[in-house]
């Protein structure tokens, strides 16, 4: 049996009238360059969130990089997150020619660790008297903002970081690339922080054709500057308050992700159904003592983005493998935290600055967890991993 680690075309099937009518209106129309499918679009992704403003970009990455620059993030600051999760994160730290500063994560979700961030704090910085910022004691530097993300599709502590942020002025941007419809406490992902960054990159939950992101808000002004800096910096046409980028949501994909967004809540249930499945399935396999399940901590939920689980006694690369040779599709999210990447290597960071990144890096591994797989694909996924722990 051939089990995808992703089956969009199973999706399509169930999309494919409703999307063509869309897409056929929007070619009629011919107006593809933001206009008034891109403003519905935000305007359903906003109530649908929970915030006040929605902005569409052209990309998550896009997203993480507009906000920074919206806070006027620049050379000699600093940004702290996450050493585990997507390039991005980092590298639109970078791209400002800011520092990111890495924190570890908890074990059990793979998210930042407040406490690992107060220990960072205490170690390598100390508070100026006049303004109460963390400084660097090492680069005088200052921490103007962090970024948590919610990785695989749960929250992140967000009462101590907020309770952080306050506490030392930061900003806060919620990298919520895999989170959509996230909750935390009743508040879904991207509406705690100062702005929230989502991703719609075609492997997503809510996925477009091609890259597409948005940006939540609930600061009026910081709603305007964000439209500003997608065209240019641009106030009215061929005027200019700012120097931005072209980093317009395309119309197609706004059109196609309205018509998405009303299977979404549907398909976050076959995901956390088939959770459910496998955890069911993996205990009667006795296998709980080989791997480690995805935990969902208390005052959220799980919305599974990726079913990522742990493979104990350095077996990992070789279940990866084996499954590989049986047609079921895994991937490695993600294999080197970004503390230890080559272009980060003028940062200083050593291997075992962040012990648990650098532990997941070496047993994580991802299952198929889309929401058309079928209970018949999932017994054949553990029935193979209950194979290759037999050897």
């Amino acid at each position: 049996m051939k089990v995808p680690l992703l089956d969009l075309k199973a999706q399509y099937k169930q999309i494919k009238k409703d999307v063509h009518q869309s897409l056929d209106e929007l070619l009629a129309s011919q107006h593809f360059i933001l206009g008034p499918v891109v403003t519905k679009f935000e305007q359903v992704m906003a109530e649908y969130i929970g915030a006040k403003y929605a902005i569409g970009v052209a990309s998550g990455s896009d997203a993480l990089l507009l906000s920074l620059m919206a806070l006027g993030i620049k050379t000699g600051d600093e940004v702290l997150t996450s050493p585990f999760t997507f390039f991005a994160t980092a590298g639109a730290i970078s791209r400002l020619n800011a520092t990111p500063v890495f924190a570890d994560i908890e074990p059990i979700t793979y998210n930042i660790s407040p406490a690992a961030i107060e220990k960072l704090i205490s170690q390598q910085y100390m508070p100026d008297p006049e303004s109460g910022k963390l400084i660097n004691k090492k680069t005088r530097r200052v921490i103007k903002a962090i970024i948590p993300v919610h990785l695989y599709g749960q929250c992140v502590d967000m009462d101590e970081i907020m309770a952080l942020a306050k506490q030392y002025k930061w900003a806060v941007i919620e990298d919520a690339a895999q989170a959509i419809s996230s909750i935390y406490k009743n508040k879904s992902a991207g509406t705690i922080g100062t702005t929230g960054c989502f991703s719609f990159f075609p492997s997503k939950n809510l996925g477009a054709w091609g890259d597409a992101g948005l940006i939540t808000t609930n600061d009026q002004k910081m709603a305007e500057l964000l439209k500003s800096l997608r065209i240019h910096g641009g106030t009215k046409k061929y005027h200019h308050k700012y120097v931005g980028c072209n980093s317009r949501l395309d119309a197609l994909q706004a059109a196609i992700l309205t018509v998405k967004l009303k299977y979404l809540d549907d398909w976050q249930k076959a995901r956390m159904k088939n959770a459910e499945r496998y955890a069911e399935l993996f205990q009667k396999a006795n296998l709980l003592d080989k791997i480690s399940l995805p935990t969902t901590k208390e005052n959220r939920n799980h919305t599974y983005h990726q079913y990522t689980i742990r493979v104990l006694k350095n077996k990992r690369n070789d279940l990866a493998a084996f499954l590989k040779q049986n047609e079921v599709g895994t991937a490695i999210y993600y294999p080197l935290a970004l503390h230890l990447q080559e272009c980060f290597k003028n940062l200083g960071y050593q291997p075992g600055t962040c012990p648990e990144s650098e532990k997941a890096a070496e047993e994580c591994v991802s299952l198929p967890i889309y929401p058309e797989l079928t209970s018949e694909m999932q017994n054949y996924v553990v029935d193979k991993m209950k194979e290759f722990f037999s050897k």
